[in-house]
């Protein structure tokens, strides 16, 4: 199956959420079939075929989560780093304040779900091939 440094390597080439798409055509050679990636700390679980699961260590130290989320700010914040206007840190620190707690990225789907801290979906984004 794949591993985390596999993942940390194709990682390596995004620059801003404008490199998204080419990133999960490079996770899909790998062969990761869904993740969730936590915004508390950065540290993603990364899940293949036949029950296989590994995970990253957290990306930093941990942000606190709004317990209200703020759809429309967190619209804003998911454009502007889709555009390249900014990096991942500052991404996830923009979805801690809009009360994202976590993304869920399916390969067969092709969608990228945004959830709460209560587990409620707040925005599923279509991935462009």
């Amino acid at each position: 199956m794949f591993t985390v440094e596999q993942i940390k390597a194709a990682h390596s080439k995004v620059k801003s959420g404008a490199d998204f798409p080419s990133y999960i055509q490079d996770l899909i050679r790998l062969g990761v079939v869904f993740y969730e990636a936590y915004v508390a700390d950065g540290h993603t679980d990364y899940f293949g075929n036949a029950d296989f699961k590994t995970s990253s260590p957290p990306k930093y130290t941990q942000l606190k989560i709004a317990d209200q989320s703020n759809l429309d700010q967190f619209r804003f914040d998911l454009k502007a780093h889709q555009q390249g206007k900014t990096d991942y840190f500052t991404f996830c620190s923009d979805c801690a304040k809009s009360g994202v707690e976590k993304w869920a990225v399916s390969m067969e789907e092709m969608t990228c779900s945004y959830f709460d801290k209560a587990g409620n979906k707040l925005l599923v984004e279509v991935i462009p091939h």
